[in-house]
């Protein structure tokens, strides 16, 4: 079934359990993230964001990513991942999306208030549901991870929520976008203090390397959401490896890329202890 962030992130952050967003770009990473997510009775968050647009046109998946959604056994919200434009957030919301994140972590203080306040006002008038950003989420592939001056303080993320209504919160402590160079270093102290300030379920982007115990810990002190892309590919690409060395057809590599990416959603749906949470 369709829903929004609110309708399984409150339960989500009340029994101290995660769920995944998993970005997908195409039907064979729809139908693992679906399958995965019935299979195990989880709620499910599947998406795609504005830097993977050329990789999958927001027109052409928009309808089988509903439609999978409505059809599921599951809730699944439809989140639009990271927009950073005004334009592409309304028209995920004309689309059908459920969900959009607007990321405007990038501007100044004042800009990504006003601009984050609109969103929200129109998505909540679509029954749509927002999430939003302060602080720098690094990107490993630039090596800036280690910015600790630009993580998310307690006082930000409580001015943020206030000022713009978001349903739910990406905060910066450490974690980064793409596959980590070194290991990270999270900073569950500033975690716990912002979750002592605020109410608002809270997101971890950049999931993909961190290890179990990192899962197992930011969820147990807060975090009601974790995104995940990287590894999915990672799961694809030793699919498509495989099926070269083993000599198959396409369809034959297409099924098993789908196998391959459906055990990498389980696993992180039983690391996020979201299993039989639908």
């Amino acid at each position: 079934m369709l829903v929004n962030l609110n309708d399984v992130l409150k339960k989500a952050q009340k029994e101290k359990y995660a769920v995944g967003l998993f970005n997908t770009t195409d039907s064979d990473m729809l139908q693992a993230a679906i399958e995965a997510a019935e299979e195990m009775n989880s709620p499910i968050v599947i998406g795609t964001a504005e830097v993977l647009l050329p990789y999958g046109d927001l027109k052409l998946i928009a309808p089988s990513v509903i439609a999978a959604a409505k059809r599921a056994k599951v809730p699944v919200v439809v989140h639009y991942d990271h927009g950073l434009t005004f334009e592409r957030c309304m028209e995920a919301l004309k689309l059908g999306f459920s969900s959009v994140m607007f990321d405007g972590s990038t501007k100044d203080y004042e800009t990504n208030l006003a601009d984050t306040r609109e969103i929200v006002k129109i998505a909540h008038s679509f029954g749509a549901s927002v999430e939003g950003e302060i602080g720098h989420v690094g990107n490993a592939d630039a090596g800036d991870e280690d910015l600790t001056d630009m993580y998310t303080t307690p006082e930000e993320a409580e001015a943020y929520i206030a000022a713009t209504g978001v349903d739910a919160l990406a905060v910066a402590i450490g974690s980064a976008h793409g596959v980590y160079k070194k290991k990270p270093q999270l900073n569950i102290k500033r975690l716990q203090e912002i979750r002592a300030k605020v109410d608002t379920p809270l997101v971890l982007h950049g999931g993909s390397g961190l290890s179990d115990d990192d899962f197992k810990t930011t969820i147990r002190e807060g975090i009601a959401k974790v995104n995940i892309f990287t590894d999915l590919c990672l799961a694809g690409d030793k699919a498509m490896k495989e099926g070269e060395e083993k000599g198959l057809g396409y369809l034959e590599t297409r099924n098993l890329k789908v196998q391959y990416i459906k055990e990498a959603v389980k696993a992180k749906i039983r690391l996020f202890g979201s299993e039989n949470k639908a």
